[in-house]
């Protein structure tokens, strides 16, 4: 569920925070800290979420993709072998790595911290992604692409 539409929906009382925990089956503390975090304060005058992060606001984002959880994969993942299978995700499935990352997995490899300057629209599709997942993101996409060009196996 996008998290404009669930707002809408706690604040038309078609829903309640108690609803979008079990949904998600985390606690209402877990909820009210996602939303607080995406940048959203309770109103409890007007009964409205007011937006007081940095603009953009992420109304289109996923909700689900700020909670770790395994993506449903087609291939049956309880079927793999040990070498088909790494960290939940399936080698032989329709998905590639980049569309796992962004679904919400996080597998943990070593890594070295190195900032760099991103343009305004590859960064909005990186900031659409929980903070844990960004690393992951940004070196499967330059993995596959790398991949393709020769650069590395």
């Amino acid at each position: 569920m996008l998290i404009g539409e669930m707002l809408t929906k706690i604040m038309k009382e078609e829903m309640t925070i108690k609803e979008v925990a079990t949904m998600y089956s985390v606690t209402t503390q877990t909820i009210q800290r996602k939303i607080k975090k995406l940048g959203y304060e309770w109103d409890k005058k007007k009964s409205v979420y007011k937006y007081t992060g940095k603009p953009p606001q992420p109304l289109d984002v996923d909700f689900s993709t700020l909670f770790r959880k395994t993506p449903t994969i087609s291939t049956d993942l309880n079927q793999l072998k040990g070498k088909n299978r790494k960290k939940g995700i399936g080698r032989n499935s329709t998905s590639d790595v980049v569309d796992v990352l962004l679904a919400g997995t996080k597998p943990q490899p070593k890594r070295v911290y190195q900032g760099f300057y991103f343009d305004k629209d590859v960064l909005s599709i990186i900031n659409s992604v929980p903070k844990n997942y960004k690393s992951e993101l940004i070196n499967e996409a330059l993995r596959k692409v790398f991949k393709e060009k020769g650069l590395i196996k």
